[in-house]
């Protein structure tokens, strides 16, 4: 049994007395520095609570005049004003806090990294380069880093985000690597420059092997070079990568099976590839193929069967289109109004859509304008049935 003193009883009421103390304590700390701030500071906040942000950043302006100490106040209406477009103002909020000479350096270095994203808000890029590149080896340095490969994605220096996206291996996966690669591969191929353009190629390989866009590029430079067959292969070898992709390589592959003058095995390899990865991008390419060797009624079949696998809006316009190459004179007027009706709604579906943040585009990106994002986009145009005007 455990022994007890009654003197220990005595100790409750003193811990009780010095909380009680400390608290009092805290309570006078807190009003004292309440009493100091300036009124406005508090109406600032109460606007914000009343969802007013215009009237709050004009009280907390004035806080600022009265106690120009408020520091994180600085901070605070720095972000305000970014966040609602007026970055001049910001970048003047910050750029007064790094030229005083009281402050601590890691505040300085704080504004520094806020002056920083204004100028990247405001689009003045190099600016906030130089600012970035300042803070690279700082404690805010991963930040920094960060900030840099948005702007060198941003102004297209490809081989800048290549050297400081090999600092960030936790940021910057072997995907988005690859993609840079593939980028100047691409401009090296406006400029004629086949045998820098294969080596960023081959590059990229080497960071993704699954980088379908090197593939589908390597088979284009072959196709330029007139080597049919090596631009097939390579154009093939997605099917290995990502096969939802062969959707965007389906009218490069007819081109080049028609070259060889081997339109039939072209045929069968994308009725293929239908079968096993329906899209309707596929689906058009093998439509014109058969129309073309066997007529319009093989045609409509082959569009009412793959309807039938995969019922869709968008492959119900094109079994219209089909539909009308068989109609006699008086039923193609009712089958031109369904379709226009039809086309009314599927002129909004024929877009591709990304996953990451939902932007819809009518033509394909390998990173996303709204997002930033890389091979976000479904290679599939979207199949979301919208019925907004």
């Amino acid at each position: 049994m455990i022994e007890f003193d009654y003197w220990q009883l005595l100790l409750f009421p003193l811990f009780f007395g010095l909380g009680w103390l400390a608290a009092r304590i805290d309570i006078r700390h807190l009003v004292r520095e309440s009493r100091a701030l300036p009124r406005s500071y508090f109406q600032g906040l109460n606007f914000l609570l009343n969802a007013q942000p215009d009237r709050a950043i004009e009280a907390f302006v004035e806080a600022v005049k009265v106690d120009p100490q408020t520091i994180e106040l600085h901070f605070a209406l720095g972000s305000l004003f970014r966040r609602r477009g007026e970055t001049d103002r910001a970048i003047r909020m910050h750029q007064n806090l790094i030229e005083r000479e009281d402050l601590k350096q890691e505040l300085k270095l704080q504004a520094l990294a806020e002056l920083g994203q204004d100028y990247l808000k405001a689009g003045l890029l190099d600016r906030a380069e130089a600012v970035f590149d300042k803070l690279r080896d700082s404690e805010l340095g991963e930040d920094a880093k960060r900030n840099l490969l948005e702007i060198y994605q941003l102004e297209k220096h490809w081989e800048k985000a290549i050297a400081i996206a090999s600092e960030l291996p936790d940021f910057a996966s072997h995907k988005e690597i690859a993609e840079y690669y593939c980028e100047l591969a691409a401009a090296e191929m406006i400029r004629s420059r086949r045998d820098l353009a294969a080596g960023y190629l081959q590059t990229a390989l080497d960071r993704n092997r699954k980088c379908v866009r090197a593939s589908l590029l390597r088979g284009d430079m072959l196709l330029q070079e007139e080597q049919w067959e090596a631009a097939i292969e390579s154009w093939q070898r997605i099917e290995q990568q990502d096969p939802a992709y062969l959707a965007l390589v389906a009218q490069r592959l007819l081109g080049a099976f028609r070259k060889l003058d081997r339109r039939d095995a072209g045929l069968r390899l994308l009725r293929g590839y239908l079968e096993h990865y329906p899209s309707l991008d596929l689906l058009d390419v093998v439509f014109q193929l058969v129309l073309e060797g066997d007529g319009p009624q093989a045609a409509y079949e082959l569009v009412r069967d793959e309807l039938k696998r995969n019922p869709t809006l968008l492959g119900f316009d094109k079994l219209l289109e089909a539909r009308l190459l068989l109609a006699s004179a008086e039923s193609r007027p009712d089958l031109e109004l369904a379709k226009g009706i039809v086309q009314t709604y599927t002129r909004r579906l024929a877009r591709y859509r990304c996953d990451n943040c939902g932007f819809k585009a009518r033509q394909f990106y390998w990173r996303c304008p709204a997002c930033g994002g890389w091979e976000t986009y479904s290679p599939k145009r979207s199949e979301e049935f919208d019925l907004t005007p």
